[in-house]
């Protein structure tokens, strides 16, 4: 395959580019993504759709090519779905909160499979945090399926999913700058469309394209403005928490506007042992927590199933962890 064709089209700046068709992206992300675009066109074609952008067709092309390369897990046999996390950019000025959120479905009885990078590149990864906390990276399809099963949580590095997208993501460090493949990896989900992901978007603008991608393409996600990136509530004021199945979307929660009413107790610093110790703290009942991180949590919970409607999640929620979740 020659890639110059593909180049030429995307790669004439920002107001002359053209966009691929949907097929013809398909065809060349699964080329990317099985190592068969040589460094120097591989290079040029990151580089013009970070300039460009994809559309929506293009990353529903993209999707299909990783979908057939992904490796598969199983959902347990429980009451719900499986929740997807994915978490790829880690803690630079607040405390990375996505353990706690994994680690409170899962005792739930909710499967959690967090899936991201090993570490954080200057930033606090969630990696990071979940070894302080004895929840170790599977290495193998089998151990994270084992994990699943028995603990209801795994966490995943990108490369047992999907090793030619973690090549990709790998090339951040040459370039300097994201690309698509980052777009993608919040996309995963494994369980052959049979899990609720939650899909955080780190620029305003993002937003109404991931919109348009997850109505037409259906499954179940929780669309939201994440927290430097990562996929849990900002909790000092909640996102909007936008819900999506069979086509249709539904906000679960408007975004909160103007002046804090309180602050929430947050760990002191951001490093992995403080926010860890923090994380056992909240498990344990000892210090509450944040209203927008409740909000988000009966989101989950309803999206994944476990509760047959938002209100009965937000009882569920405010029972078990004390917490006014209709707030």
């Amino acid at each position: 395959m020659t890639f110059a064709h593909f180049i030429k089209e995307i790669g004439r700046g920002a107001e002359g580019a053209r966009e691929l068709s949907q097929s013809d992206a398909c065809q060349l992300f699964g080329a990317m993504l099985d190592g068969g675009v040589p460094d120097l066109e591989l290079g040029a074609i990151l580089i013009a759709y970070r300039v460009k952008s994809e559309s929506v067709a293009e990353l529903i092309g993209f999707h299909a090519a990783l979908a057939e390369r992904l490796f598969r897990l199983k959902a347990p046999a429980v009451k719900s779905l499986p929740v997807v996390l994915p978490s790829y950019n880690g803690a630079r000025h607040q405390p990375n909160l996505l353990p706690l959120l994994a680690l409170l479905l899962a005792r739930f009885g909710v499967p959690v499979l967090v899936h991201g990078a090993l570490n954080g590149d200057g930033r606090v990864a969630s990696a990071y945090i979940f070894r302080e906390l004895g929840v170790m990276p599977c290495a193998s399809l089998a151990q994270a399926q084992a994990a699943l099963d028995e603990k209801r949580i795994a966490f995943v590095p990108t490369a047992v999913l999907a090793p030619g997208l973690a090549n990709l993501l790998s090339v951040r460090s040459r370039l300097g700058v994201r690309n698509s493949a980052h777009s993608m990896a919040k996309l995963i989900d494994p369980f052959e469309g049979g899990a609720l992901r939650v899909v955080s978007v780190s620029h305003p603008a993002y937003l109404d394209k991931m919109r348009e991608f997850l109505l037409a393409t259906g499954g179940r996600a929780l669309l939201m403005r994440g927290t430097e990136g990562e996929p849990f509530a900002n909790p000092k004021r909640r996102p909007r928490l936008e819900y999506f199945h069979a086509a249709a979307a539904q906000v679960l929660f408007e975004a909160e506007l103007g002046p804090l009413k309180s602050l929430p107790t947050l760990p002191a610093t951001i490093d992995a042992a403080t926010t860890a110790a923090w994380i056992q703290q909240a498990l344990a009942g000892e210090v509450p927590l944040p209203q927008p991180f409740v909000n988000q949590l009966a989101c989950c919970l309803f999206g994944a199933g476990y509760a047959h409607d938002l209100n009965q999640a937000k009882a569920i929620v405010a029972v078990e962890t004390g917490s006014l979740a209709a707030a």
